[in-house]
């Protein structure tokens, strides 16, 4: 398995959240502190172009308003899948006001799950603009109300490159 360099600033960030949430906290009878963990190297501050991504995306599979057994399903491509966007090919711009219409449009006709093509985008900076917008995107709230729930597509619907996206039903 190839190991990538990642970004420490949100590890930096972590370790000191965790050592404020500990600050008060003494060590149980009988047992030792914990030893502090060696402090992570000084990052450089983020360029102006970079203020569009945060640090953390969302997280991909997003299952909160369905059951473990349509969860699995989803995750599993068992959802006949209603309709398609391949976002492939455009802009930024172009992609998010297409993803935006693409969800309201297949939640007024009805639509239930539908398959969301990103393309992997793999380049030596790492995953494909796309790829990492779209799961920001699906949490913006104008989208957000609209989705169930959110999976990884299996290989043969895009594998890596690709989300499904349970709808939810019109009231």
């Amino acid at each position: 398995m190839e190991k990538r360099a990642g970004n420490p600033a949100p590890a930096l960030k972590d370790q000191s959240i965790w050592a404020e949430a500990v600050r008060g906290v003494t060590p149980l009878r009988g047992r030792l502190a914990a030893t502090p963990l060696p402090p992570l190297p000084a990052v450089p501050p983020p360029d102006a172009g970079s203020s569009l991504a945060p640090a953390h995306p969302p997280p991909i599979e997003r299952f909160a308003g369905i059951d473990r057994a349509n969860a699995e399903r989803l995750k599993r491509g068992l959802h006949p899948i209603e309709a398609r966007l391949d976002l492939h090919g455009r802009t930024q711009a172009e992609a998010h006001r297409e993803l935006v219409d693409f969800i309201e449009t297949s939640y007024r006709g009805g639509r239930r799950c539908v398959l969301v093509i990103t393309g992997r985008g793999l380049g030596p900076d790492g995953p494909g603009v796309l790829k990492s917008a779209v799961p920001r995107w699906l949490s913006e709230a104008g989208v957000r109300r609209r989705i169930l729930a959110v999976a990884a597509a299996q290989p043969r619907h895009g594998g890596a490159g690709a989300l499904y996206l349970l709808l939810r039903r019109q009231r």
